[in-house]
């Protein structure tokens, strides 16, 4: 059996095609066995008001899709566009494998796999923008 693995700690919260599910008291597994489903750990999720920096905002719109608040037709076009965009700052070899990956998963249509090859970038870009410019 394939599929997305997750492992659960004791009341992780997952949102998993729109239906928020609660763990119980003990650590668990979950299989998730269908293709195509729209899955996103509430602790990894990005609020609005943290979506402040480039890769950050990037990660929110992918992060839409996957909650339901936004299309994926509609927001595919503006994903690539931003992820372009990224790979005019992030040029090190490295970024671009992220920023390559995350291309080929929206043409893919994963929009989970896209979030995940950006969320890679963060420590990146944190550390970019805490540089003082000299």
């Amino acid at each position: 059996m394939s599929g997305l693995v997750l492992k659960l700690s004791p009341k992780e919260r997952v949102l998993i095609n729109g239906a928020v599910i609660e763990n119980g008291d003990r650590r668990s597994r979950l299989s998730i066995v269908s293709p195509n489903a729209n899955i996103l750990r509430l602790r990894d999720a990005i609020h609005p008001e943290e979506a402040n920096t480039p890769v950050r905002r990037v990660c929110y719109v992918a992060q839409l899709v996957l909650t339901g608040d936004a299309d994926p037709d509609e927001t595919r076009h503006k994903l690539l566009r931003s992820i372009e965009e990224l790979s005019q700052v992030l040029t090190d070899v490295d970024s671009r494998t992220h920023l390559t990956a995350a291309t080929d998963a929206v043409l893919g249509g994963q929009f989970y796999q896209c979030l995940k090859a950006l969320r890679a970038l963060l420590p990146r870009e944190d550390r970019l923008l805490a540089t003082p410019l000299s």
